[in-house]
């Protein structure tokens, strides 16, 4: 029992100093794939090509004044970033990067914890992160922090549904609500982006969304809200609502691959004979370059599309969106009850 505790305290210590300085690099190569974009050079003075600039922006932000406005509720004000990154740091414990690896004799789930209801886990915690954003807007006792708040719960509203429906196909064909069943459902090329392309298309938009990511980043839309929920954030607790954007991102992107792209499957590896210890290695490495493939793509649209009008964000969620959820829905089910 206590080592099987030492085990996930470990597991839970490395996913989540891993996850940190992964988005302290995501932050890095957003900066350094939009200038390449906009053929500017970026960050390249501090550390070797800029690679410590992250770094030294989180030591900058510590030692800001923490700015706090004076009709503001300071209780929530400073509770609501506390939120968002919580919400964020904790939907990566079901996701699973790898099978299982066997050291000292003992095997070891890659994965902190795989519980069988995994999908509805997912999907509670990123719809509580939305309370982050609406009672920082609130607590700010600002129009434009407000309209923010409003504006994410109104997205969350739109999106968080077709992202829930999108799901209900892959659940219809591997039979599994565990992140786990689902990858090993997808063994060789029976990945669900093949099974289910248009549930992968409504989620990947919903993410987008969820995350706050343009072109959906109304919640924050600079040039109408200033900065949205955060603009009356400073110091350290404008660091944690920046810190929770890219968390997002990363386990979106961690997400998507465990549901759409096979997760840690390498096609057939299994049949090249290769020693166990390898194998849960390969499985790390594949993991890791669907993810960054994804977060890549993240950024790509950020610099490539423009913001859309608000309505423009309610009519895609409701009418489009939501129409292809429940079609996608119906026509997997009468495929899996056909082949069965």
């Amino acid at each position: 029992m206590w080592i099987d505790l030492l085990i996930t305290a470990v597991k839970i210590t490395l996913v989540l100093n891993i996850l940190l300085v992964s988005v302290a690099y995501a932050v890095y190569a957003e900066r350094r794939i939009s200038a390449f974009m906009q053929n500017r050079y970026g960050p390249n003075r501090v550390g070797y090509e800029g690679l410590l600039q992250s770094f030294a922006d989180v030591i900058k932000l510590v030692f800001k004044e923490d700015i706090v406005p004076v009709k503001a509720n300071k209780t929530i004000h400073t509770l609501a970033p506390m939120i968002s990154i919580f919400v964020a740091l904790t939907t990566l414990a079901v996701v699973p990067f790898g099978y299982q690896i066997e050291l000292f004799g003992k095997i070891i789930p890659l994965q902190i914890t795989d519980v069988n209801v995994g999908i509805l886990y997912i999907l509670a915690l990123t719809s509580l992160g939305v309370y982050g954003i609406a009672l920082s807007g609130w607590s700010s006792n600002s129009k434009y922090s407000l309209f923010g708040g409003i504006r994410s719960c109104a997205q969350m509203i739109s999106y968080e549904l077709s992202m829930g429906l999108s799901v209900v196909g892959i659940i219809l064909i591997s039979g599994s609500l565990s992140l786990q069943d689902i990858v090993i459902h997808q063994y060789g090329w029976k990945w669900n982006i093949i099974l289910q392309p248009l549930g992968f298309i409504i989620f990947l938009v919903a993410s987008f969304a969820e995350t706050n990511r343009l072109p959906f980043d109304l919640p924050e839309a600079e040039p109408e809200l200033v900065g949205g929920y955060h603009t009356e954030y400073s110091s350290m607790k404008f660091a944690l609502f920046f810190l929770a954007e890219y968390a997002n991102m990363i386990i979106a992107s961690t997400v998507i691959t465990t549901l759409y792209l096979g997760g840690w499957q390498f096609p057939y590896l299994q049949t090249f004979g290769l020693p166990a210890l390898a194998v849960s290695i390969i499985q790390i490495l594949t993991f890791c370059i669907k993810v960054v493939i994804l977060v890549f793509f993240f950024i790509w649209v950020r610099w490539s599309l423009p913001r859309f009008r608000y309505d423009q964000l309610m009519n895609l969620g409701w009418k489009v969106m939501l129409p292809l959820a429940l079609l996608n829905i119906i026509v997997t089910a009468i495929v899996v009850s056909l082949l069965r």
